[in-house]
């Protein structure tokens, strides 16, 4: 169970998990020592499951960006297996989820541009064996991304 002082210094990772030690101690109100020793007990647990730099996508030639709902011909184990091994190995594809309702997976993809998308959807998607329709949705404007828990 976390305390006040872990979900503390979790917010201020979130917020910037560059920062040194000493800088997040004193945000949190502790000393260095003790906050190191919560650190290494949150990453042990697997509460922090990692530090990631969070890049801007367009800066890196990445202006594209859409969800796409898979739906696979059967639902059986072999078939959604293949499906989740072909998404893990992909690099356009940001996540990759299993969905309950009327599609059977759901994804985040990036790409340079429309017509990089379109050689991802050709090459890769659409020969998986077992995807029956892709349905691609291209936002128009992100009003919010976070990747911040509400703790």
């Amino acid at each position: 169970m976390l305390d006040s002082i872990d979900k503390r210094i979790l917010r201020a990772l979130q917020r910037n998990a560059k920062q040194t030690n000493a800088e997040l101690a004193q945000e949190v109100g502790l000393s260095a020592t003790p906050c190191s020793r919560r650190v290494q007990l949150l990453e042990k647990q697997g509460v922090i499951a990692g530090y990631v730099a969070m890049l801007n996508p367009a800066a890196v030639e990445l202006k594209f960006m859409a969800f796409v709902r898979i739906t696979l011909e059967r639902q059986d184990k072999t078939t959604v297996e293949r499906f989740a091994r072909e998404m893990e190995a992909a690099p356009e594809v940001l996540e990759c989820h299993l969905m309950a309702g009327s599609y059977d997976y759901l994804l985040r993809v990036v790409a340079r541009d429309l017509d990089d998308y379109q050689r991802f959807q050709m090459e890769t998607l659409t020969k998986i064996d077992g995807v029956r329709n892709v349905v691609t949705e291209i936002p128009l404007r992100s009003v919010k991304q976070t990747s911040r828990l509400p703790i």
